[in-house]
């Protein structure tokens, strides 16, 4: 009642111009809230249960096409009803995929090198060999400066006795390094990159570069905005925060009525607080 008493008398996509969208699940059994956060302001804007086309779509129903005319960026990871949805409602708007998820991408595909790895030196009878390619996970899985002295030594090893696998270790780390440049040279660097995708000689990665040429445009208007979704993820944080006090909630509906009091902006005055 008192969101919607609030809601009432606030325009909360008044100049809307970026706006980041994502899912996060707030009970088992594969149950989503599609999230949308703006960029410029920090607060959330618009949650519902789903995670689809549909779901996406009653958010820009409620927005106008007028509104979603004006909005020119747009954050959210590779999922296409995503893309798709905004696509056909934001005509003006660029979609920037979020490089947390690009770089997940090359970690998956990393790992894979290593399992592929692992695989064979057990079934060579190198028990020794595996047990470490096992235990490497983690030191291939961090950025280098936050690796402990004994995963560094691990790192170490396999860059002398494993060329595949630390192949693909710089391969990711060479990824993770486009993003922290970002612009012109994140974007040239992205080019290299693919070049030493495409001929690296391991499927993983092949694959994985199969899938950047795919979201390019995503992935270059990202590096040349600076966008990202990390303020949407700062909200999925605060919103599981909210469930665990709470201890789950009956249904999504008092989630998101929670969340609109705590995040978006509409928690009325309080008797005997003074507001900044």
């Amino acid at each position: 009642r008192v969101v919607a008493d609030a809601e009432a008398t606030t325009d909360r996509f008044a100049n809307l111009r970026r706006i980041g969208i994502d899912e996060i699940s707030y009970k088992r059994g594969y149950k989503y809230l599609t999230v949308v956060v703006d960029h410029d302001t920090g607060v959330l804007l618009w949650a519902h249960p789903g995670r689809d086309m549909k779901t996406l779509e009653i958010f820009f129903d409620r927005l106008g096409a007028e509104r979603c005319a004006q909005i020119t960026l747009v954050s959210a990871d590779a999922a296409e009803w995503i893309a798709n949805v905004v696509a056909d409602r934001c005509k003006n708007a660029e979609l920037c995929l979020d490089p947390f998820h690009i770089v997940q991408w090359a970690t998956g595909a990393l790992d894979e090198v290593r399992r592929e790895v692992w695989n064979a030196a057990r079934k060579g009878g190198q028990k020794t060999l595996a047990k470490d390619l096992k235990n490497a996970r983690f030191a291939l899985w961090k950025n280098p400066e936050d690796l402990t002295k004994h995963q560094a030594a691990r790192l170490a090893g396999i860059a002398k006795t494993n060329a595949p696998l630390f192949r693909g270790y710089l391969l990711k780390e060479q990824l993770r390094q486009v993003f922290a440049l970002k612009g012109a040279e994140g974007i040239a660097l992205l080019d290299a990159w693919l070049k030493w995708a495409w001929r690296c000689r391991l499927p993983a990665f092949v694959k994985l570069a199969r899938s950047i040429r795919d979201h390019r445009a995503g992935i270059d208007a990202a590096l040349t905005h600076g966008l990202s979704n990390a303020r949407v993820e700062s909200v999925n944080t605060k919103l599981r925060l909210l469930t665990r006090i709470a201890f789950g909630f009956r249904s999504p509906e008092a989630l998101v009525a929670l969340a609109m009091l705590a995040l978006g902006g509409l928690c009325p005055p309080l008797p005997g607080r003074v507001t900044a």
